[in-house]
């Protein structure tokens, strides 16, 4: 099964200033969902952020906020963004079966989105090398059970690549030169 542009939605999950810190090679998962963010632009993908109870732990990083209008940032108090009312919401009205994840922390917040969305029907994509956690063991623990549930492990060239379908449109050579240095 690809993933297909017309089809996906970007989830980037609780990627926020307070939390980021803590998590293991944060800075390489800032990069990667910000890689991501990029590609979903190029390929007109559509984008939803979660922020984990934001009063208390802030906001997304300002590298991926200032990607997104304010509009595409939902507060949730639930771990799974399935189960966050307004989150599901906006999820629905996206009208795609595929969703691709990518954020932190792998074994809380994505995992139980996964396989909640996975639950109802959706086609998950969690990227392998743009989630993690506080110990890299729970980011390893939270890719295997996804895995084992029947959720699609992928990397991040895959979404590229898949989104794309093919070099001879005008965004592969913006996608090549920009993404794949």
């Amino acid at each position: 099964m690809l993933m297909k542009a017309e089809r996906s939605a970007l989830l980037l999950i609780d990627v926020q200033e307070k939390l980021l810190p803590g998590v293991h090679q944060n800075e390489a998962l800032v990069e990667s969902c910000k890689w991501l963010l990029g590609v979903a632009r190029l390929t007109e993908i559509p984008v939803l952020a979660s922020e984990q109870y934001p009063q208390g732990v802030g906001p997304t990083v300002a590298a991926l906020r200032e990607m997104l209008p304010a509009e595409d940032f939902i507060g949730k108090t639930h771990f799974s963004c399935a189960d966050a009312e307004a989150c599901r919401e906006r999820i629905e009205q996206l009208d795609r079966e595929q969703i691709v994840i990518c954020g932190m922390e792998a074994h809380v917040c994505v995992l139980q989105t996964a396989l909640r969305l996975q639950e109802e029907g959706k086609q998950v994509f969690v990227v392998r090398d743009a989630i993690s956690a506080r110990n890299p063991a729970d980011t390893q623990a939270a890719i295997e059970r996804m895995a084992a549930e029947g959720i699609r492990m992928v990397t991040r060239e895959m979404v590229g690549f898949e989104w794309l379908g093919r070099s001879d449109v005008a965004e592969f050579k913006t996608f090549s030169m920009e993404y794949l240095r």
